[in-house]
């Protein structure tokens, strides 16, 4: 699309079955090396990685997804993030309430229950792509007003903190 100029942050939800043209391949890794970013979310398991990386894979061939360490800026840039929790849908947020061992993964087999921040850097070192896998922040910042357990231990200790660093990092880097 033309405009994607206009739209420094990108938020793709779901990229578990993303699929990419070679047209927006190209047109995604113009935008991003221009100084884009590009945040996915809400994917779990393997499959879903696999699925995500093979497409990004089209725009930079060269580059490979390596995790971000706690020590990365985006975690101290506005807030002080220490660890990267899991941010499960409300549905399992508010079952995990009343479940004695809290689960907060949804359940695409035992690859799902540990989360990952991965990113692609550009030339420079810059964070051009964060990938949060195995976690759902959307649901942490649309779903927050169901359930005041999701609110305190989900939106407001994760997905709140993660994302306001997130667009922080994204608009000043």
């Amino acid at each position: 699309d033309p405009e994607l100029v206009d739209y420094p942050f990108i938020y793709i939800v779901e990229p578990g079955g993303l699929s990419l043209s070679d047209e927006e391949a190209a047109a995604l890794r113009r935008h991003l090396l221009n100084g884009g970013f590009l945040m996915l979310d809400d994917f779990w398991g393997e499959a879903q990685w696999e699925n995500m990386a093979s497409e990004l894979k089209k725009a930079f061939p060269e580059r490979t997804f390596t995790d971000l360490p706690l020590n990365h800026p985006i975690y101290h840039c506005v807030f002080e993030i220490k660890a990267k929790g899991q941010v499960p849908s409300v549905r399992l947020g508010v079952q995990s309430e009343f479940d004695p061992e809290h689960r907060t993964w949804e359940d695409h087999g035992p690859d799902s229950e540990t989360v990952h921040h991965r990113g692609l850097f550009d030339d420079k070192g810059r964070l051009m792509v964060l990938a949060t896998h195995n976690t759902d922040n959307g649901d942490g910042w649309e779903r927050e007003g169901e359930n005041e357990y999701y609110f305190k231990n989900f939106s407001e200790k994760i997905s709140y903190p993660l994302g306001i660093n997130v667009v922080f990092y994204a608009m000043t880097h």
